[in-house]
């Protein structure tokens, strides 16, 4: 038989062995594209340990970061009820259960009431992959109860911002959460009570426009986007070319629109700080720190009266 009519025996396919190392052990760092073990990196509550690139954290762990140890959470059971009976892509109601089967929560939002080396602190942290972190009738509501629990307890408030800004699928019942706040907060004000803002990745739209940028302190991470409208808006309303980075906390602080901007990793730390400056004392027991450790400056604050 010619060699060109022999018929070629099948290759037999081979089982590709099935690797026995877990997905999602390894992370790559978007700032510098070092591959980081996830434990480190949780370890390092979620700050590259390389280039400092601070990933986005969820609010129940944003809680945990500062909380000294057990905390209260408040108003669990709020959830929106879909008042406009909202569709876009898909109805607001699909939107809201698959968030709350990805997330665990009812909305974009965690309020609690906790220890901050020892200060009885009203902690309000939200939830970015809640629908965006967006304001709703719900994350308004407990954000003014977080306010009025902490006036009533004479005692500080932080609230930490994650956000997209304003939920267009609740319309005007939604912007109406920003004067509800900022009403409650001018109340606060008048107590002469502290309030931080923390301003985190990223802080935006109707949330920046309100209480975000109300706070006694407002506090943000290294290279936080902080805004309104989007870059490309603004460009087209003024007809000028904006500066690179003109959204990040680097040059928001330069331009005085924030106060400071601290690491993650000491931010439980430059918050127990300020507040004490600002008056709060320790009413709880704080936890014996685990090693000694520098306590972190507070850039732009005139605290060395505090030492005295």
């Amino acid at each position: 038989m010619a060699w060109f009519k022999k018929t070629r025996k099948p290759i037999a396919a081979t089982k590709e062995k099935s690797s026995r190392v877990p997905e999602g052990l390894w992370l790559k760092c978007p700032g510098c594209a070092q591959v980081i073990y996830n434990k480190d990196l949780s370890t390092n509550l979620n700050v590259c340990p390389k280039c400092v690139h601070h990933f986005r954290i969820g609010a129940a762990e944003r809680l945990r970061t500062l909380f000294d140890a057990e905390w209260t959470e408040h108003d669990v059971d709020l959830a929106s009820t879909d008042p406009l009976e909202f569709t876009d892509t898909k109805p607001y109601k699909a939107r809201l259960q698959a968030s709350r089967a990805a997330t665990g929560l009812k909305d974009a939002i965690i309020v609690g009431t906790g220890g901050i080396e020892g200060i009885c602190t009203v902690v309000a942290a939200m939830e970015y992959d809640f629908i965006g972190g967006s304001m709703g009738v719900v994350v308004g509501e407990k954000i003014t109860r977080a306010i009025e629990r902490a006036l009533d307890l004479r005692c500080p408030l932080v609230i930490v911002c994650c956000s997209g800004g304003a939920r267009m699928m609740e319309g005007a019942l939604s912007l109406m959460q920003m004067a509800k706040i900022c009403g409650a907060l001018a109340h606060f004000d008048k107590a002469r009570l502290p309030y931080i803002s923390v301003l985190t990745d990223p802080t935006t739209g109707g949330v920046t426009a309100s209480f975000a940028m109300l706070g006694d302190l407002n506090i943000a991470e290294p290279m936080a986007l902080i805004g309104f409208a989007g870059p490309r808006v603004i460009e087209q309303t003024i007809r000028q070319k904006l500066p690179e980075g003109f959204q990040r906390s680097e040059f928001l602080l330069e331009k005085g629109m924030i106060d400071f901007i601290i690491d993650r990793r000491e931010m439980k730390a430059a918050i127990a700080r300020a507040l004490r400056f600002m008056g709060a004392r320790a009413t709880l027991p704080a936890p014996a720190p685990a090693s000694p450790a520098v306590e972190p400056e507070l850039s732009h604050l005139a605290i060395e009266s505090s030492r005295q």
